[in-house]
């Protein structure tokens, strides 16, 4: 299972190292979020009866990753609210479904920033989002859909 370490000032280190985000027991305890959990492919495969439709399935979600991430910019920077929307809940919920742990948890943190009408933190985001969206499609293309033939 691989990890990414995401220190302080928001940049990706290692995909193979444990990722600190906010969220533990206390101001020093961050809680460990994997980067890609495999076990929600395998779910997704199960719940489809079907590997190669999951394995499209994640093929398209690496495939749309750069339009999701353009379509989500572009949003932030019109400051539109609903577009802004949309294109956060598509993210978290299409990268929880091919088990982007720390790409989901990130679009949640959007979500609750454009709810709470906080755009300025909601754009403060996109580095984050970008750097982990790039690191789970890696993962993803090198792990699940080219690493298993």
């Amino acid at each position: 299972m691989s990890f990414l370490i995401t220190p302080d000032d928001g940049s990706a280190n290692s995909a193979l190292s444990p990722t600190a985000l906010p969220g533990g027991t206390g101001p020093a305890a961050p809680q460990m979020v994997p980067l890609v959990d495999p076990a929600a492919l395998q779910d997704l495969s199960a719940q489809l009866e079907s590997p190669s439709v999951a394995k499209g399935f994640a093929r398209d979600y690496a495939k749309l990753w750069d339009q999701r991430y353009s379509c989500l910019a572009s949003a932030l920077g019109r400051r539109d609210e609903a577009g802004s929307l949309d294109a956060a809940l598509s993210l978290k919920t299409s990268s929880a479904m091919v088990g982007g742990v720390q790409l989901a948890r990130l679009a949640g943190e959007l979500e609750d920033a454009i709810r709470g009408g906080d755009m300025e933190r909601a754009s403060s985001l996109l580095e984050d989002i970008a750097a982990s969206g790039s690191e789970t499609v890696d993962e993803l293309q090198y792990s699940y859909i080219l690493g298993e033939n």
